[in-house]
């Protein structure tokens, strides 16, 4: 199943927003079209972000927009995850050179399923015969072109011949755990369990998780900003010793930056107050809905990338 395409001078994006009940593609026709699919998680996880901003930017050029200008509009979709912002500019270093922006897309295109699969191949190394992996949020195939950064992993893990569970907890207030990860494994094949989020401590305490390996949506000096829910899972994690790998390629590196100086994007309150169509709060409810927690670096056993296993920076 593609995360996106590319077809006839259109990007079709899989909407994540219909998971699991239904597999339904968009069409985007113009780059605003990928900004408002960018903005209700339509695609979602930093690397599909990235790749889906770079064939905006496509979209873009074919209707003769000035890329600087659109370049601008695109970064302001979402404003945590750095590789919208390294996509948009690579296509305009890219333009500089004199490469097409839909070229530059396409090879991110083929790059990011090559970067997965080698994050994957590392990763294997970290997961031992009869693990069982808690994930948190959906950092897999559905995050990316195909493959995943967390989850490929464990399907690198898998195709090893290792025999493994999956824990994921659901991932509230829109819960890509519940239904994205759990989608994926179950696709796969690969043995999978629902928790509520509150859930993970207690089976760390039980002793039946050996293992948490998550995604990143940005890396920098002093932690890694991941989906909300992250900071609970690694502090847990670190109180009872379970080892906590971040999976994540290079291109989610900010290493200027401090992870405290990462703007964390605030959603909109509905995805607290309500469940699906159900409202789960009374009228008049204040709520605050962070999109990403900060997980400072000595939370964090290992970040598993593209080349090789790394310390926390």
């Amino acid at each position: 199943m593609k995360t996106l395409y590319w077809k006839n001078n259109h990007l079709f994006l899989l909407d994540q927003t219909k998971l699991p009940d239904e597999v339904i593609y968009t069409k985007c026709k113009t780059y605003r079209e990928v900004i408002h699919a960018i903005k209700t998680l339509m695609v979602r996880g930093a690397p599909a972000i990235g790749v889906a901003a770079a064939f905006a930017m496509a979209l873009a050029e074919l209707a003769g927009e000035d890329l600087d200008k659109v370049a601008g509009e695109i970064k302001a979709a979402r404003p945590t995850a750095v590789n919208l912002f390294w996509a948009v500019d690579r296509i305009l270093k890219a333009k500089s050179r004199g490469i097409s922006a839909l070229d530059e897309a396409f090879l991110m295109f083929e790059e990011d399923i090559q970067t997965n699969q080698a994050i994957g191949k590392y990763g294997a190394q970290v997961i031992d015969e009869g693990d069982t992996v808690l994930t948190h949020c959906n950092a897999g195939a559905l995050a990316c072109v195909d493959y995943g950064t967390a989850l490929g992993v464990i399907r690198a893990a898998v195709d090893e011949g290792k025999n493994l569970h999956v824990v994921c907890d659901e991932t509230r207030p829109v819960c890509q755990g519940a239904r994205l990860s759990v989608f994926e494994m179950q696709q796969e094949g690969v043995p999978v369990k629902l928790i509520v989020d509150s859930a993970a401590g207690r089976l760390m305490q039980e002793g039946k998780i050996n293992k948490v390996v998550i995604g990143a949506d940005r890396v920098a000096r002093g932690g890694v900003a991941n989906k909300i829910g992250s900071l609970m899972v690694a502090l847990a994690a670190k109180r009872f010793n379970v080892p906590f790998y971040v999976a994540a390629p290079k291109s989610t590196f900010d290493e200027e930056i401090s992870i405290y100086d990462v703007e964390i994007e605030e959603r909109d309150p509905d995805e607290v107050l309500y469940f699906g169509k159900c409202r789960v709060a009374p009228e008049g409810t204040e709520v605050e809905n962070p999109a990403f927690d900060i997980v400072p670096s000595d939370l964090i056993t290992g970040i598993i990338t593209e080349n090789g296993i790394l310390d926390p920076i």
